[in-house]
């Protein structure tokens, strides 16, 4: 099978597809790509126009997606969710670089108060599989997953100085399909070229790093210093530094780090003086760090997946595309751990049949998302992080609660909120909320503070910021939620539930507020405490699936 571009990503009703291929599974991958260069939103009838789908095809895809949790119908619109990033979760847990080497490139982004990535190359592009971001006003705007080309980095030319010839063959027929990159969403346009006048040379377009001859002497130079330099490749105004991180047993490069600024803080030649060294110090430090990893230990595949999608079809009947949900959980059978598997391995840890699983992994490889070796495993490639992954990845507690708040709020007719713990620890600030269509009602905005003491939210939050817990609060840490009657003010009766990170650390809490007149404090627990726990429960989980390898801020 021919190997695809960086940039094909052609998933077209069966344009060019294997014999074997699934069929729904090529036509799933391209809803998934769209949605995620849409920004994560869409209409059915803007993917029906950018997939090239029939609709009824479309309408049965995103029921299936839904059905996974991959997506949600938000009234017209069918909407990325959190869910959709387990797929990328697997590749990044299977790679393990950014789980062994995120906290380095942390610490150097706030010792020197700029921007760090960490990317892998991806055929002739390169891709990010870490962010640490300065929040400014002006700010590098990268994200986990984006792919850029490897002309326009300062990454790209230290891969580049690994490429074959055949790697070279390719980029050059990239450039001459693309030669505006287009099929780079995350990358400025390169622009159309000036017109030059007769007998003279074309005139690069702004932002065009020279062609071929400017490129390969970039290569050069970073096969011989050990680093490379981005001056404003990408766009006018942005500069970078790289460094490879090598792998310990082979001496490839395993990943770049790079140290990212705008020439208004640094100029090119200042992040080669002044930020280099630190850099180089912290890679070294990195792959000091993969030399001493010890071996990863196997964390379980997802079970049961096999017999749930059969489940599922038995119920959504012709709804649900059960060979488009069969083939995306053979992703998920890669993870911690589990980085190469053989056939065998994915059929086990599925629950599908060989047969099932190898059509499976031979549509993957035609897209590009996994890649056969010659010991008959199977890995995947930094290509899943497409489905979905970056308009996710750089997101916000609030963002998560919103679309739960709201169903809860239907739910039980009643008003919900989100809150978390000011600094000081003594007034809450509202996050998110969602009303009800009552005349009697509470309404906070976003952004309202109060009194942590007198209100539920502030108590769940004040209950597990202490060791022990502030007086009076020991028995709402017990049970695990707060009920406040009439303090704040008077009618009002709230419930509140903790919200809580990936390690059990409190960091919001989540309430249902009524009048007094409408639910007594025995109603209040019995009929909405039940409901607000699901609810935690489901805003815990996104938040879970989003921050494994992104960072989700609390406001």
């Amino acid at each position: 099978m021919p190997a695809m571009t960086a940039v094909d990503a052609d998933t077209r009703a069966g344009a060019g597809v294997p014999g074997e291929a699934v069929g729904p599974l090529v036509r799933g991958v391209g809803v998934l790509r769209r949605l995620a260069e849409a920004g994560g939103r869409l209409s059915p009838s803007a993917l029906e126009r950018a997939t090239g789908l029939a609709r009824s095809t479309v309408d049965r895809i995103t029921a299936t997606l839904a059905r996974m949790g991959h997506v949600r119908l938000d009234g017209r619109d069918v909407v990325l969710t959190p869910g959709v990033m387990e797929l990328g979760n697997a590749y990044l847990a299977a790679l393990r670089l950014p789980a062994l080497l995120g906290a380095r490139a942390d610490a150097l982004a706030d010792e020197l108060d700029e921007s760090v990535s960490l990317a892998v190359a991806d055929l002739d592009g390169i891709r990010f599989i870490h962010q640490a971001t300065r929040r400014r006003a002006l700010s590098v705007s990268f994200r986990i997953g984006d792919l850029l080309p490897a002309e326009r980095t300062a990454p790209g030319a230290l891969f580049a100085a690994e490429w074959t010839e055949a790697d070279w063959t390719r980029w050059r027929a990239r450039r001459a399909g693309d030669p505006l990159d287009t099929h780079f969403p995350a990358a400025p346009p390169r622009g159309e070229p000036a017109v030059p006048p007769r007998d003279e040379p074309a005139v690069p377009p702004r932002g065009e790093p020279g062609g071929e001859v400017a490129f390969t002497r970039r290569v050069e130079r970073a096969r011989r210093d050990g680093w490379a330099l981005d001056d404003q490749l990408i766009e006018p105004g942005l500069v970078a530094v790289s460094v490879p991180v090598r792998d310990p047993g082979t001496g490839r490069v395993a990943c770049v780090a790079s140290v990212v600024s705008h020439t208004s803080r640094h100029s090119a030649a200042d992040l080669r003086t002044s930020l280099l060294p630190r850099l180089r110090a912290a890679v070294a430090a990195m792959e000091d760090d993969l030399r001493t990893a010890p071996p990863p230990e196997p964390r379980p595949a997802p079970a049961g997946l096999a017999a749930w999608t059969t489940a599922s079809k038995h119920e959504l009947g012709r709804d649900f595309v059960e060979s488009l949900a069969r083939g995306l959980t053979v992703l998920t059978a890669f993870g911690e751990g589990r980085p190469a598997l053989s056939l065998t391995d994915v059929a086990r840890a599925t629950g599908l049949s060989r047969a099932t699983a190898r059509r499976a992994l031979l549509t993957h490889e035609h897209l590009g998302l996994v890649a056969a070796h010659d010991d008959r495993t199977f890995t995947l490639t930094p290509r899943v992080l497409d489905l979905g992954f970056p308009p996710l990845s750089r997101t916000s507690l609030p963002r998560l609660a919103e679309p739960h708040l709201r169903a809860l709020a239907n739910r039980v007719h009643e008003p919900t909120a989100l809150a978390v713990l000011t600094p000081d620890g003594t007034e809450i600030q509202y996050t998110a909320g969602a009303g009800a269509s009552r005349v009697l009602t509470v309404r906070i905005t976003v952004g309202a503070r109060l009194p942590a003491a007198a209100t539920s939210l502030g108590r769940v939050l004040l209950a597990d910021t202490g060791t022990p817990p502030a007086h009076g609060l020991t028995e709402v840490r017990a049970q695990g939620y707060a009920l406040v009657d009439e303090e704040l003010e008077s009618g009002l009766r709230s419930v509140a539930v903790p919200v809580r990170d990936r390690t059990g650390r409190t960091v919001a809490a989540l309430n249902v507020a009524t009048h007094a007149a409408r639910r007594s404090l025995e109603e209040c627990v019995r009929d909405l405490l039940p409901a607000l726990r699901a609810t935690a429960d489901h805003v815990q989980r996104d938040l879970h699936t989003a921050s494994r390898f992104a960072q989700v801020t609390p406001s």
